[in-house]
Order: C-alpha cells, then sequence, then structure tokens
C-alpha cells in the first residue's frame, strides 16, 4: 500500500511580521521677504498614538524577512537670505521621506513680501505674506494648512501647519502645534509648523521643533534636525535669513525576536530590546532595510 504522504509545511517558509512606523518628511523653510510666513511641517504619518491631520490610525506593515525595504529620510526647504525689496520670497519646500509603501509629503515654504502671497502646499502648509496673504494648504491625514497673514500693525505673517494643528493667523502668527507619539518608548512630539514674521515680538515656532519667526531687528531660527518642522520667516530688517526646515525622521517598531540591518546610504541604530520590542531610528540617507 502507498503510505500517506500528507502536506508538511516547510520550516524555511519566510514568517511574515507587523512592523509599525513613524515617517516625517522634511519641514520647509520660512518666506525670505518682507514679514514672511514660517514653513509648514513635513507631513506625520504613524502606527502609534496619533497620526497627522487628525486622521485615522494608520495600519502596521506586514513584511517579510531577507527582503529589502527602501527608506529615504527627507531633507528640511533650505533658508534664504532677507531680501525686504523682494515682491514675494517663497521659502524652499521639504523634501518627502519614505518608507516601503508609505510616503510622507514634506513641507510647504511660508511666503513674504507686500503682495497676498500665499504660502505654498505640503505635508502642514507654509505661512501667508502679513499682507493677507493665504495658508498654503496641508495634506489629508498628515498635516493642517498654514496661517494667513494680517495688513494690520504688527503686520503678522501666518505661521506654518503642523501635524496637529492649523498654522495660526493675525491673531497671534505662531506655528501650528506637531503631534506626540510613544513609538520610541516615550511619548515624543514632532512635525511642529515654524512661526511667522510680525513688526513687533518674536513669533514662536508650534510645538515640536518649529523654529521662530523674526520680530522687530530679530533673527529666524531653524526647525530642529530629524522632527520635519517648519523654519521661522523673516521679518523686515536685522538681516540674517529665514529659519531653514528640520530634516524627517523614520522610526520603526518591532518584535524583540527581529535584527534590522541597514544598508549602504543610511544611517540608523536599533535599539536593545524593551517591552518585548526593538525600535530602529534612521536619521539620514536613502538605501534599503531588511531583517533576520
Amino acid at each position: 500500500m502507498t503510505p500517506f504522504l500528507g502536506i508538511v509545511a516547510s520550516q524555511n517558509h519566510p514568517r511574515t511580521f507587523n512592523v509599525d512606523y513613524l515617517v516625517v518628511a522634511g519641514g520647509a523653510a520660512g518666506g525670505f521677504a518682507n514679514n514672511s510666513g514660517g514653513g509648514g511641517a513635513g507631513g506625520f504619518r504613524c502606527t502609534v498614538t496619533a497620526t497627522g491631520g487628525g486622521g485615522s490610525l494608520e495600519t502596521a506593515l506586514q513584511l517579510s524577512p531577507s527582503t529589502n525595504y527602501t527608506v529615504t529620510i527627507g531633507a528640511g526647504g533650505a533658508g534664504a537670505a532677507l531680501d525686504p525689496s523682494a515682491a514675494s520670497g517663497l521659502g524652499s519646500s521639504g523634501s518627502n521621506s519614505v518608507f516601503s509603501t508609505i510616503t510622507a509629503t514634506g513641507g510647504g515654504g511660508g511666503n513674504g513680501g507686500g503682495s497676498a502671497n500665499a504660502g505654498a502646499t505640503g505635508g502642514s502648509g507654509g505661512g501667508g505674506s502679513f499682507a493677507n496673504g493665504t495658508g498654503g494648504a496641508g495634506t489629508a491625514n498628515q498635516g493642517y494648512a498654514g496661517g494667513s497673514g494680517d495688513n494690520n500693525a504688527p503686520y503678522r505673517a501666518g505661521g506654518g501647519g503642523g501635524a496637529g494643528q492649523v498654522g495660526n493667523g493675525a491673531a497671534q502668527g505662531t506655528g501650528g502645534n506637531g503631534v506626540a507619539t510613544s513609538i520610541t518608548g516615550s511619548s515624543v512630539t514632532y512635525a511642529g509648523g515654524g512661526g511667522g514674521a510680525s513688526n513687533g515680538a518674536n513669533i514662536a515656532g508650534g510645538t515640536g521643533g518649529g523654529g521662530q519667526g523674526t520680530g522687530s531687528g530679530g533673527y529666524a531660527t531653524n526647525g530642529t534636525v530629524n522632527t520635519g518642522s517648519g523654519g521661522g520667516g523673516t521679518g523686515n530688517s536685522g538681516g540674517g535669513s529665514s529659519g531653514s526646515g528640520g530634516s524627517g525622521v523614520v522610526i520603526l517598531r518591532y518584535l524583540d525576536t527581529k535584527t534590522i540591518t541597514f544598508g549602504a546610504g543610511l544611517t540608523g541604530t536599533e535599539s536593545a530590546a524593551s517591552g518585548g520590542y526593538k525600535r530602529a531610528t534612521i536619521t539620514a540617507g536613502t538605501g534599503n532595510v531588511s531583517w533576520a
């Protein structure tokens, strides 16, 4: 009699596993003309605690061992020297960040000048010029719009949008707040918008690393590196330049039985096991990651 062979599962068949992620794009620069809006934060996409733009929490990716997955860390938009005579001064937008199939959109630049110059669209939108410029739109489920400016003393430009809040307009000009996530094991806030400029006091950026907008004779500051936050906008005097956007970041959480490999071109670290997980934090470059 022929023996019953049955079906035996291959011990070498790769078993999929879940990876939680935080993907934050590069923040934008503030505008560089007369009383410019703050830069918008980079798009914020996350599967732990909260995601950007008030959207629903995203879903972890199901991945396979010994398979390459692309990672790109978006650069922040570069600041530019103040040009108070410029008709407009649109700050550089941030660059996208990517993990596998997930793309976060770079922040939109702030704008300035004596016309109603709008901030750029982005993950979060840039702030508009003081002369009633409107804020740029944010991207759904990633971030919020920038604030609009006000052509009345003290001539505040709009704050850049943040992942957690619309950029503030004429009444304040502060950057929109970022969003906190506990993907690293403790709560950290990312993706704040840059502050707009004014003829009065310096204007704060949003929580999570947004740069300060210039007041009278002040200087704009940069968004914080690896938070995807926007840079501050320039005023109408004092020299200096608009604040650069902060670079983005990718943070990955997975079972502590797995070990990640960072390919050439990436700067990253893997944490020790904690609470059943390891975390990989990738801060620069473009390349592949894989797990064993």
